[in-house]
């Protein structure tokens, strides 16, 4: 479970290495991003001539998490570490590739193109 000021690792190639959530989006009383969700973040640590920089605001999707989280079909699937991709405003992400597995919920909360990127769908 992702909260704010949790900060996670980026798993794509924007040029951003590390984010800090600060909100998380889908109304007032939403305090935890779980696989799916999309929170802001701001930027922590970034690659130096790349497109996102240090301090940058961005929009985040939560692709891997700590946290157990249940499948339809009863088994749980927990990930090493916390990681995000950065999104636009269209829900694309800004980077052309991503790294890391990824989970097939991704493509059922409309992440498709995400998903298409990946190197490795669990």
């Amino acid at each position: 479970m992702i909260q704010e000021r949790s900060i996670l690792k980026v798993a794509d190639n924007s040029g951003a290495k590390l984010v800090r959530c600060f909100r998380i989006l889908g109304g007032t009383r939403h305090r935890y991003a779980r696989i799916g969700d999309i929170f802001i973040a701001s930027v922590q640590s970034a690659e130096p001539r790349k497109a996102t920089k240090k301090k940058d605001i961005v929009r985040c999707v939560v692709v891997r998490a700590k946290a157990p989280f249940r499948r339809a079909d009863g088994t749980y699937l927990r990930f090493d570490e916390n990681a995000a991709v950065i999104i636009n405003a269209k829900n694309e992400p800004v980077s052309t590739r991503v790294f890391g597995p990824m989970p097939r919920e991704l493509k059922g909360r409309g992440y498709e193109k995400i998903i298409t990127m990946a190197e490795e769908i669990v």
